[in-house]
């Protein structure tokens, strides 16, 4: 099988998402670790590669070294893309300046701080031809991509009403003030973003909301609330959804609800059926017909959509989880690159994942939400024409 030369920025010492990535595109068995600049403190950054199996020449004390020294090697020993794993304040300067060197990028989301930040990517990638993924996970689960291909297929009939759930209590106290690294940057406007929980988890919700539904959002009407004295960004955020041609909508991003994991669930209500998809049980989604008894459809069913068959990793009967859903962006990046490189047509029931425009997209989503929140009219037009037109 061939391999994919790859790089990393981010994901050091202490960091979670990095590991994740790692993981994930370990188990496509398609990519090659070869480069990083792991972490800001350049010692650290060398050090933390050795252990992975960088060389030590390509283990860089930052990430503007690692793309100069990449640079500078012959085109069939540097990098053939990088993945971005930094707090949120690195995404941008970090995916643009890869991004013009024409190497395709992934990068953990939200994209980017801003809807002009995003715009100036889209600019670039759209100049280079360059492949640039976004990494929203949940959209790898097969069980989504089964549940996009029951609605998107008309299924359900015309969809009425989509709601997204996401609840999760880990920052229910002040980690912040605690010595929690995660949750220091995560709520620091400086390096999160403009909001707390909707740049978090709620441009997850949206991002499985419409990759499932395929409905363009019109307009938002959000209610932001800080519940844990001395932070700065939202940590509880519940919406109200209107969509063109009628469907409504209701999106909850929680992360003071106590005792809760990751619960993130999504239900998706039409004209001749509903579904429901959670998370926390991921291997089954729930179709309700009109007229017929509960359907329980499984992971790794023969009657699955092509899409969704080959998202599984292992036959039925054995879970698939966090890590295989990730994995399968990965995978589907690996073909699509290498489909490039072997002048052939990509599988596209595997070519499949999180695009630039998501990710921009996702971003015009959380400025939209605190533009509502702020407002004294609170219905707030979000139609994603207005940062591409």
């Amino acid at each position: 099988m061939t391999r994919l030369r790859w790089g990393m920025v981010g994901g050091g010492p202490g960091a979670f998402i990095g590991g994740v990535h790692r993981r994930a595109a370990a188990l496509t068995g398609q990519f090659d670790l070869v480069a990083g600049a792991f972490s800001s403190d350049p010692e650290r950054s060398r050090a933390f590669g050795q252990p992975l199996g960088v060389a030590e020449s390509r283990s860089y004390g930052s990430w503007e070294a690692m793309l100069e020294g990449e640079l500078a090697l012959p085109p069939d020993r540097r990098i053939q893309g990088v993945s971005i794993v930094t707090p949120n304040h690195l995404h941008y300067p970090v995916a643009r300046a890869f991004a013009q060197a024409s190497l395709p990028v992934v990068c953990d989301k939200p994209l980017v701080h801003s809807s002009e930040q995003a715009a100036d990517l889209l600019r670039i990638v759209a100049g280079t031809g360059s492949l640039f993924a976004v990494t929203y996970n949940y959209t790898g689960y097969p069980m989504v991509r089964q549940a996009r291909d029951l609605v998107r297929g008309g299924v359900l009939g015309e969809i009425r009403k989509v709601q997204v759930l996401y609840n999760q209590g880990w920052l229910a106290t002040r980690l912040e003030g605690q010595g929690n690294a995660q949750a220091d940057w995560r709520t620091d406007p400086l390096r999160s973003g403009i909001a707390g929980a909707v740049g978090d988890i709620g441009s997850h919700a949206e991002n499985l909301m419409t990759t499932v539904t395929g409905l363009t959002l019109d307009s938002i009407c959000a209610d932001l609330t800080t519940f844990v004295p001395g932070r700065a960004l939202d940590d509880d955020a519940s919406l109200l959804l209107r969509f063109q041609g009628g469907a409504r909508g209701i999106l909850t991003a929680c992360q003071i609800a106590c005792g809760l994991e990751n619960d993130l669930s999504l239900q998706v209500f039409g004209t001749r059926g509903s579904l429901r998809w959670q998370q926390e049980t991921p291997n089954h989604l729930d179709v309700f017909p009109l007229d017929g008894p509960q359907q329980r459809w499984t992971r790794g069913s023969p009657a699955l959509s092509p899409a969704a068959q080959a998202a599984s990793h292992v036959p039925s009967g054995h879970p698939e989880g966090f890590t295989e859903a990730f994995a399968n962006i990965y995978r589907g990046v690996a073909e699509t690159l290498l489909a490039q490189q072997e002048g052939r047509v990509p599988d596209l029931h595997i070519a499949q994942f999180p695009t630039l425009e998501d990710g921009a997209r996702g971003v015009h989503f959380i400025e939209k939400t605190v533009e509502s929140a702020a407002s004294s009219q609170k219905w707030t037009s979000a139609l994603w024409k207005e940062l591409v037109t």
